[in-house]
């Protein structure tokens, strides 16, 4: 169903792919949005490792989560700066996530990876436990089960 890929010498490894998915802090989902048309918007998003699983959070209401809605297939692309101090050339290295999306709905489970999402962004577990007792009723949060997943590095001379 999934494609290979075609420029084999450039694939990284699924060590790799969960690495890069672990550090970095931004990536580009991509649904099936209004009329057919694709819809790629940047987010945040948390890698959880033990599960294999993606999160990611949205309002109550909004263009994403109509589209999860009405189709659970999703791409999520996240790629590096490309640069290495050591070289002047660019070292990009990218990863392309197939899968399903689904409103979470346990609340005891919505917490615990909002917290562990929160760390990967605040400095301190205060601030994410002040953020969550703020904010934790009005977002959803999307899991994203992989289906899915291939990396490359490419280096541009």
């Amino acid at each position: 169903m999934f494609r290979p890929m075609r420029r084999t010498k450039q694939e990284i490894s699924r060590e790799e792919c969960e690495r890069l998915l672990t550090e970095e802090k931004r990536a580009v989902l991509s649904v099936n949005g209004d009329g057919g048309y694709p819809y790629g918007v940047p987010i945040n998003f948390y890698y959880d490792r033990e599960t294999g699983k993606i999160y990611f959070h949205c309002a109550k209401a909004g263009h994403k989560l109509d589209a999860i809605t009405a189709d659970d297939k999703v791409c999520l692309t996240v790629y590096n700066t490309g640069y290495r101090k050591e070289d002047w050339s660019y070292h990009v290295t990218s990863v392309i996530v197939f899968g399903r999306a689904k409103v979470m709905t346990d609340e005891a489970l919505m917490r615990e990876k909002i917290r562990l999402f929160g760390m990967k962004y605040y400095p301190s577990a205060e601030e994410v436990d002040e953020e969550i007792r703020k904010d934790f009723a009005r977002v959803n949060l999307i899991e994203i089960t992989v289906d899915h997943m291939t990396g490359k590095h490419v280096h541009e001379k």
